[in-house]
């Protein structure tokens, strides 16, 4: 994950942002803010954001709207959200979140040592699970360039399971492999 990968506080009172940053502020990771589902999806589609804390009511796009588009679009499908409910935790609340792959539902007033607690580990999984990517990419890539595709190992290295025939070594024809044969 980059550098600049923040984590993206989302709710209409700014008493509540404020309190949010605050607790949040010693864990020293990035934080922006903002007040509306709209503006939310317009920093969240920008990219750069890592992790989401985010109201689940509020005027005009709510929060539940904010996750439902999300999880459409691949860019933003795997970020992980912490939804924040002032009103309760209701039993259709609770399933229609995590049933659109909300990692939390936590009730205001927020406590502030366990919100840093599960905010550190879901983004710190988020992160390592996005290096993990790169890295594959990066190996693929490295295999592909090569061998000229990914799919298959190169030729001469012994198939890791020895019950697989060993490939024919390039430009060896028919004939020579029967000779090694006997």
């Amino acid at each position: 994950m980059p550098s600049d990968t923040r984590i993206l506080i989302v709710d209409d009172h700014e008493d509540t942002l404020y309190a949010l940053e605050s607790a949040l502020a010693p864990l020293g990771y990035q934080l922006s803010r903002a007040t509306s589902g709209d503006e939310a999806l317009k920093q969240v589609l920008r990219g750069q954001v890592g992790l989401l804390l985010l109201d689940v009511r509020m005027p005009g796009v709510s929060g539940l709207e904010v996750v439902r588009y999300m999880r459409r679009v691949e860019q933003t499908q795997h970020i992980p959200v912490i939804l924040l409910t002032g009103f309760g935790a209701d039993h259709e609340l609770t399933t229609t979140a995590f049933a659109l792959g909300v990692a939390d539902l936590v009730l205001k007033p927020v406590d502030p040592w366990a919100l840093r607690t599960k905010v550190r580990y879901l983004y710190d999984a988020h992160r390592r699970h996005l290096t993990l990517e790169r890295e594959v990419c990066r190996l693929r890539a490295l295999t592909g360039e090569h061998t000229g595709t990914a799919a298959h190992p190169r030729p001469g290295l012994p198939h890791p399971d020895a019950r697989v025939p060993a490939q024919r070594p390039m430009g060896a024809h028919a004939g020579e492999l029967e000779k090694d044969r006997t």
